[in-house]
């Protein structure tokens, strides 16, 4: 080779080399901005969309006189159930693949089955993020959205029971929403689940989980969120805690993934009281989780625990503890990023 020869190759393969490195450069940059990156590994980013204004913002809404106390079937909770399906569609999440719209419709006849209360027809709420890599498992988050209306001529607005849970939904899923939109949406798909009539007998879950739009042996788990915005008399000189309750008892993996993700992002005590099988308060079979744990669902219910306002007037939003709300929220979230983005769904190892 002649020596021109070799110094116009020594040239072309020096413009090859820096283009190369420019490439280089150019993916780890959108990587590390979020763009190309498919690396679900880390939800800290999203963790920060979970915040108080927001969630007092919502709450004042879902548990405002406007709602009439959200009785199951009522006009005041059907209000709700229009705010909140404005809420995803603000945020892009849409309703269930193979459903219709936001709603499945639970009749008067399954509601007032087992004792009649003259409930009128009511119907759970629903909206779904498809996953990216495993979209026929979903991950269920729940929450009930009606309370107990009007009594006495006084509205019970149930800011903690259940309007914390139902505003938590609407954070997370806005939360993930955004992370699909940055191209790091869950592998899992996950269904938010609103449901009627918990108040009177979990009659709106146990109606999804005996009319699944999704078959039940595909539901990886079900993350359950029924008041978490106060503090009980057990807890008095701190707020940073949650009750955690029934998450070992099908699941270790379940168990070990909220003791991991609360230890790895949030630090909130984990409190396991209420999660004794001898417990004579039997909190774990009066949520909604429980009628996806009885079909061999790994469940996980978060809790505050009782205080003096549980199901009386005094249930108002000026009463919550909206950093302690936010915190649970936050935990409740990077549980569900870690169950719809890990390798394998959580095995059932236990009766």
């Amino acid at each position: 080779m002649s020596f021109i020869h070799l110094s116009i190759y020594t040239n072309q393969m020096k413009k090859l080399l820096i283009l190369l490195l420019i490439a280089s450069a150019y993916s780890c940059s959108t990587t590390q901005n979020g763009v190309a990156s498919k690396d679900n590994s880390d939800p800290t980013k999203y963790i920060k969309l979970i915040t108080e204004k927001d969630l007092k913002t919502k709450l004042y809404i879902v548990a405002s006189d406007e709602m009439e106390g959200r009785e199951t079937g009522s006009a005041g909770q059907k209000k709700a159930g229009l705010y909140m399906i404005e809420e995803y569609k603000k945020h892009n999440v849409s309703f269930p693949k193979g459903a219709k719209d936001f709603y499945q419709p639970v009749p008067a006849a399954f509601l007032n089955a087992r004792r009649n209360e003259n409930l009128p027809d009511s119907e759970n709420i629903w909206a779904y993020i498809e996953g990216s890599e495993k979209p026929d498992e979903v991950l269920v988050i729940s929450a009930h959205y009606d309370h107990v209306g009007i009594k006495n001529g006084e509205i019970y607005n149930g800011a903690d029971d259940d309007g914390s849970g139902t505003v938590a939904l609407l954070e997370i899923a806005k939360a993930f929403a955004k992370a699909k939109k940055d191209g790091k949406g869950p592998k899992r798909s996950i269904l938010f689940l609103h449901v009627t009539g918990e108040e009177h007998g979990l009659h709106g879950s146990r109606y999804y989980s005996e009319n699944p739009l999704f078959p039940l042996a595909n539901t990886v788990a079900d993350i359950n969120i029924d008041m978490i915005g106060r503090r009980d008399v057990e807890h008095a000189k701190t707020n940073n805690y949650v009750y955690v309750i029934g998450a070992d008892r099908l699941s270790s993996d379940l168990h070990n993934a909220v003791v991991a993700q609360n230890e790895k992002y949030i630090k909130m005590d984990l409190d396991f009281k209420f999660n004794d099988p001898k417990d004579p308060n039997r909190f774990y079979e009066r949520s909604d989780h429980y009628n996806f744990a009885k079909h061999g669902i790994p469940s996980v219910f978060l809790f505050n625990g009782v205080h003096e306002d549980y199901h009386g007037k005094g249930d108002e939003p000026e009463k919550i503890e909206y950093d302690a709300l936010t915190k649970r929220t936050q935990l409740a979230f990077v549980i569900a990023w870690d169950l719809a983005n890990r390798e394998n769904r959580p095995v059932v190892d236990k009766k």
